[in-house]
């Protein structure tokens, strides 16, 4: 089998046939929030379907496709919805696509997910802003031989998100006059959502929003070297926090009803970059 540089530097040729963009900014948009992606200046889409060793999502709100364009002349790749661990993936096969964004040139990379709120003040609709993560998926897409040419061995994870731009999020929000609060996110495997006594048990951990992404793929990225930060829409109440039950229409649902905020800051955040 091919090495995972290989299989990256593959994936990058294809993408090249299709277009020489060299992004400086990169994204991955997340359930029910892909629509980012369309409004791009100067769009060019790359299905998944079409990159080499690509993963395509099965998850519905992940349309699964890689766009370029511009956002206030800042040259962006966006990631249209990711794979999980929870379809069946390999760890390798989950980060895939953020490690393809390192190597088309991305030195910063903003992660979006859809999450459920556990802090109580957290409603449906909520932005928090990723102050640090919980890996609880058992996973790490680290794990095996080490090629170097990707990363150290031994990454360090003090600051996995990267202060200034977070600092650079919230100045974002501010101009676009969108609420953004900040938080611990956990990731869990998933695909069943958690039970009532694991979200009690994340709350006595500091835990303040939950989803079943994410951490793999800052863990990918700053073995890359790449800055990464990352915000959670939150689309639902954690179990037992609402005495409803949860269904992932409404994480779609809400994911379009946040949409025109979030667009906004994210926008607002990118500008700030150029």
């Amino acid at each position: 089998m091919a090495s995972l540089s290989q299989r990256l530097n593959e994936a990058v040729v294809a993408v090249r046939a299709v277009s020489n963009h060299v992004p400086s900014v990169g994204l991955v948009l997340g359930s029910g929030l892909g629509a980012f992606g369309d409004g791009l200046s100067g769009l060019i889409k790359v299905p998944f379907a079409e990159i080499p060793h690509m993963p395509s999502p099965s998850v519905s709100g992940h349309a699964g496709n890689l766009c370029f364009g511009h956002v206030s002349g800042v040259s962006v790749a966006c990631l249209q919805g990711r794979s999980h661990t929870y379809e069946g993936h390999d760890m390798d096969t989950v980060v895939f696509g953020v490690r393809l964004l390192a190597k088309l040139g991305c030195t910063i990379v903003l992660l979006t997910n859809a999450a459920g709120g556990i802090r109580p003040s957290f409603k449906p609709g909520t932005l928090m802003l990723i102050d640090d993560h919980i890996n609880l998926t058992g996973k790490n897409p680290l794990v095996g031989a080490n090629e170097a040419d990707l990363g150290p061995r031994f990454p360090d994870m003090t600051r996995a998100y990267d202060r200034e731009l977070g600092q650079l999020a919230h100045e974002a929000a501010s101009e676009a006059g969108v609420p953004l609060e900040h938080g611990v996110y956990a990731a869990m495997l998933g695909p069943s959502y958690e039970t009532p006594a694991e979200i009690q048990m994340l709350r006595t951990f500091g835990v303040d929003a939950v989803g079943m992404s994410t951490a793999p793929e800052v863990i990918a990225l700053r073995h890359a070297g790449v800055r990464a930060a990352a915000i959670s829409c939150i689309t639902n109440l954690a179990a037992g926090i609402s005495g409803s039950l949860l269904d992932h229409s409404e994480v779609e649902e809400t994911a379009r009803e946040a949409r025109a905020g979030f667009t906004a800051l994210l926008s607002a955040w990118i500008r700030r970059m150029a």
